[in-house]
């Protein structure tokens, strides 16, 4: 007897352990699932088939990681007054919100950046600098003319100069004079002038480029926002669908509690299952309305503007190109290499302008004017000079500024040494962004598929009264991590070639191509 009421005590006590349990498991699956939803909508980064984080530039932080990896040599071209990574994020704002809905095209916001973009105008202003540095070394090399008139009346004492002749008063005047003159100098011949020229000729022609590489860092800063909305409405409509199938299955529980067919528990956790889709949503809703302004910002939008997306990106595999051919492609068309090529080039003649301070240089100054009294009696008068200046004793400076050009020299060759190899990891490290995206999609939607499969089933069975709806529970959380998931592989997909399209230099005039096909 005794050890019959001990056995029923440990089955009522198995039993609620059992409960316990089931509970623990409804509230802790949505948590996960939430979790996991949090992951995906706050970082926008995908999941593989396994659960785990993909690869990949799927986030915005990595895609400006690779902004300010490709920006990094821009800057340094033009002694830091180009733009910087975060610059791109700017922009300066073009007109007032209107009281609509503005609907924005991918094209329309990529025009919008390349207008408003704050890395497009400080490159441009960066350009302007360095034409400036330009016309003030092209100077030295042209003829300076100067005009210069002087009305002058004086009276000299002459005993002051030790001028005192006996009977003869050394004081002079006053007298006036009228001077009318024009003055021309010339540098016939100074070798670290024409050198200095030379320099920043080519510093120019870098600065041109460098601001040209930046519409490419544009299209790469704006598609991506772009890419990033159109990831966050996909997954509101997700969430939208999730919601609907929990109110479904809250609605049936509900309807078999009443009948009796279904335990209180059944309801409580299609309750925590509707309320957790409902979260979701809330945070899907804010996460696509904060990148809109993320959006805004770097395309000169007021942020307090309303507008829609008007273009979808859909999938299609990216076109077949080995690194090689990439990497060939970018050598030949990437502004930012050529740009640091030509300030390779500024940098020897800042050297060889360095070495010419100790050659000779030939001069020519010049005057010729009227000089008179009156204005009336006015006498022209001319001067001439030819001259020849060369260094006799400059030794420490003449070696200082050589150093100093020779580091420069060094500085800019390993600059440019480094983005080719950097240009070369960019083009295959975009490569395998978009071989390994392209599998994640393919995994992602057959998890869909089979993840709304067993949803369907679940749902089947609950409906049938063959089991509870903890089945129901999990199905919903597999599938809406699944939705989640093909979500972000989609995004990956698409931002991968559009960085490819950025590592070979065609972005900012074929970015279509590198979305519709392989963005090379």
């Amino acid at each position: 007897m005794h050890n019959a009421t001990e056995a029923s005590g440990c089955c009522r006590a198995l039993g609620r352990a059992t409960v316990a349990l089931a509970i623990v498991a409804a509230l802790a699956l949505p948590a996960r699932s939430q979790t996991q939803g949090q992951s995906g909508n706050g970082t926008s980064q995908g999941s593989s088939a396994g659960g785990q984080q993909a690869s990949g530039p799927a986030t915005v932080q990595a895609a400006q990681q690779t902004l300010n990896g490709l920006n990094g040599a821009s800057n340094a071209q033009t002694g830091g007054q180009a733009a910087t990574a975060n610059d791109y994020k700017g922009s300066i704002v073009q007109g007032t919100a209107t009281a609509g809905i503005l609907d924005l095209s991918l094209d329309d916001a990529i025009a919008r950046g390349l207008r408003n973009n704050l890395g497009v105008i400080l490159n441009s202003s960066a350009v302007q600098s360095a034409g400036g540095t330009r016309l003030q070394q092209l100077q030295d090399l042209l003829p300076t003319a100067t005009g210069h008139a002087n009305y002058t009346v004086q009276q000299i004492n002459l005993a002051a100069y030790g001028l005192n002749f006996p009977g003869f008063n050394p004081v002079i005047g006053p007298f006036q004079t009228i001077d009318f003159r024009v003055y021309l100098q010339q540098n016939l011949l100074n070798v670290q002038s024409i050198d200095r020229y030379l320099a920043s000729k080519h510093n120019f022609t870098g600065a041109k480029l460098s601001a040209e590489d930046a519409r490419n860092m544009v299209v790469l800063t704006v598609g991506n926002a772009y890419l990033l909305c159109i990831a966050d409405a996909a997954r509101i409509t997700a969430e939208e669908a999730v919601l609907a199938q929990t109110k479904v299955s809250l609605d049936q529980a509900t309807a078999a509690h009443e009948a009796g067919t279904s335990p209180r528990l059944d309801v409580l956790r299609a309750q925590v299952d509707y309320q957790n889709a409902q979260q979701q949503l809330v945070q899907a809703r804010n996460g696509l309305e904060k990148d809109k302004l993320a959006l805004a910002r770097a395309i000169g939008l007021p942020t307090e503007q309303r507008f829609r997306l008007t273009d979808d990106v859909p999938y299609r595999e990216a076109d077949a190109v080995t690194p090689e051919q990439a990497f060939a492609q970018a050598l030949a068309t990437r502004k930012d290499l050529q740009g640091m090529a030509e300030n390779v080039k500024g940098a020897e003649l800042t050297r060889k302008a360095a070495v010419a301070e100790q050659y000779p240089s030939v001069d020519f100054t010049g005057d010729f004017g009227g000089l008179g009294t009156r204005f009336n009696n006015l006498h022209d008068t001319y001067t001439a000079t030819g001259e020849v200046q060369a260094p006799i004793l400059q030794i420490a400076k003449t070696r200082g500024d050589k150093q100093v050009a020779d580091a420069a020299l060094q500085q800019q060759r390993a600059r440019y040494s480094d983005q080719v190899q950097q240009v070369n990891q960019d083009v295959r490290d975009a490569l395998l962004d978009i071989e390994a995206a392209r599998q994640l999609v393919q995994t992602a939607r057959s998890n869909v598929d089979l993840a709304n499969e067993a949803l369907s089933e679940a749902q089947q069975r609950f409906r049938a009264g063959v089991t509870d709806n903890l089945a129901v529970s999990e199905a919903q959380a597999q599938t809406q991590q699944a939705n989640d998931q093909y979500i972000s592989a989609l995004y990956q997909h698409n931002l991968a070639k559009l960085s490819l399209a950025r590592a070979t230099g065609t972005a900012g005039t074929n970015y279509k191509n590198a979305l519709s096909a392989g963005g090379h």
